[in-house]
């Protein structure tokens, strides 16, 4: 094991740190198990109401979030801006409550011209036909960090952490524990589809250039758990951190970083062995628990911003349970919280109880039907209503997100902004960065830090929105 780098004071650290998700969904429109439209289809009614009310597929919406149908018909939702790990969870949660709305919205529209079925919206990784769609996570970090070596150093905990907050699926007559694994080919590049890599270094910053950079991941599985998702998010930024600080973290270098993701996601033991740099070895296991004792030690020294170091030391106890629950094989104190665990249990019953092969179509069905996002229906909310599936969050604090914008960073102005346009019936633009008023006289204001939740000029803006007659 190479030794761990030395401090890298210089560069700036962020534990408060802006972050956010973009969600792929899979869409489809079912009735008594017979498709009775394409996804294309079936998208075109999913945003017919949003194509009606803004004249575009492509908006943001009231809580300052983006709604879009990306490419392959999939509906995508990226968060508003975020910094906490509780915060992005409710506005990662919040999209699966908007689109839910225009799925029954769409059910209604399908009926009116004659077509009975119901509308899924699938919030996993692969479809039936293998083709993948990904949860994107977005990290802001300094302009200062050569975003291609950070990312290498980066690698060894990111190929690792399917370990803790893999989503699970049936594939090929086996579980593995990650969708994504399966779909990613390079460590760290500009690609985007043909040869996904784990972190995408293009640069696109939507802030102030100079200042930031946009860290993009594509590795993570989509998180139906709640304390997955936070494990997710939180494991991920303290490793950050550190790397940030120059702290005294394990370096674990790979020779190739890319060629045991695969092996990872089929040894739920997590004893594949990794081979570094220097010709020696570490398993997945090895690489996880070291990280973790480096959040250990990070805690006790780290600022008490951005996620707070309670909520910090939540997720790290978690991580630590899960990690003792890979080596003693013994998953009962993690199977209400872990979603590729909590998923593994559940097929494993109803297998036992079938009495057939991981390659039963009953199971790979089941394991489908974990992801639908309708609250009724959706088997992993049946099972979180039945306490079988623990909750970091409440409805409450869902709807809440669902409504308006965070309130402790720009997205607060773009929120207060598309609210004020909206209700003068101004003709407007936004995107992440500007907000714009095209008549009568064309203006445009940008917002490029998105630390920031007082702006003077966007104050104007909104005062002469708000005095048009």
């Amino acid at each position: 094991m190479a030794q761990p780098a030395a401090p890298a004071t210089a560069q700036a650290v962020y534990p408060r740190r802006i972050m956010g998700v973009e969600t792929e969904f899979g869409v489809a429109a079912y009735r008594a198990g017979e498709a009775v439209l394409t996804p294309e289809e079936v998208a075109r009614y999913l945003f017919r109401p949003v194509v009606s009310e803004h004249r575009s597929s492509n908006i943001f919406t009231r809580n300052a979030s983006r709604l879009y149908l990306d490419v392959g018909s999939h509906p995508e939702f990226a968060t508003a801006e975020c910094d906490s790990v509780i915060q992005l969870l409710n506005y990662d949660k919040s999209g699966e409550l908007i689109f839910n709305r225009l799925a029954r919205q769409a059910e209604e529209a399908l009926a009116a011209d004659g077509i009975a079925g119901d509308v899924y919206l699938l919030k996993n990784n692969v479809d039936s036909q293998g083709n993948s769609y990904g949860t994107h996570e977005n990290y802001l970090v300094s302009r200062e960090l050569v975003l291609k070596s950070f990312g290498k150093q980066l690698l060894p905990f990111l190929i690792t952490r399917q370990l803790i907050c893999g989503a699970g699926m049936v594939k090929n007559g086996q579980f593995v524990i990650s969708q994504r694994a399966d779909q990613v080919w390079e460590g760290v590049s500009s690609a985007t589809t043909r040869t996904r890599p784990i972190i995408n270094t293009r640069d696109e910053p939507h802030g102030d250039s100079h200042r930031f950079r946009r860290m993009h991941v594509i590795v993570g599985d989509s998180n139906m758990s709640e304390p997955s998702f936070a494990l997710k998010i939180g494991s991920t930024l303290l490793v950050i951190e550190m790397l940030e600080a120059g702290f005294d973290l394990p370096e674990f270098e790979l020779q190739n970083p890319i060629s045991h993701i695969r092996e990872i996601a089929a040894d739920p033991t997590g004893t594949t062995e990794l081979v570094l740099a220097d010709g020696t070895s570490a398993t997945a296991l090895d690489i996880q628990r070291a990280t973790l004792a480096a959040a250990m030690r990070w805690l006790e020294v780290r600022p008490d911003e951005g996620t707070p170091n309670t909520e910090m030391a939540r997720i790290v106890d978690l991580w630590a349970r899960v990690l003792d629950a890979i080596a003693s094989q013994d998953f009962s104190g993690v199977d209400r919280e872990i979603d590729w665990v909590i998923k593994r249990k559940l097929l494993t019953q109803y297998k036992d109880r079938l009495g057939v092969g991981w390659d039963h179509p009953k199971l790979a069905q089941i394991d489908l039907t974990y992801h639908d996002t309708h609250p009724d229906r959706g088997l992993f909310y049946l099972l979180q209503r039945k306490g079988l599936a623990a909750r970091w969050t409440t409805d409450e604090a869902i709807a809440r997100a669902a409504a308006e914008p965070p309130q402790t960073t720009r997205a607060a102005l773009r929120g207060r902004f598309l609210d004020a346009a909206r209700a003068a019936g101004a003709d407007h633009n936004v995107d992440w960065v500007h907000l714009k008023v095209n008549r009568p006289e064309p203006r445009t204001v940008a917002m490029l830090d998105p630390f920031l939740t007082a702006n003077a000029e966007v104050e104007e803006l909104i005062a002469q929105l708000e005095a048009q007659p």
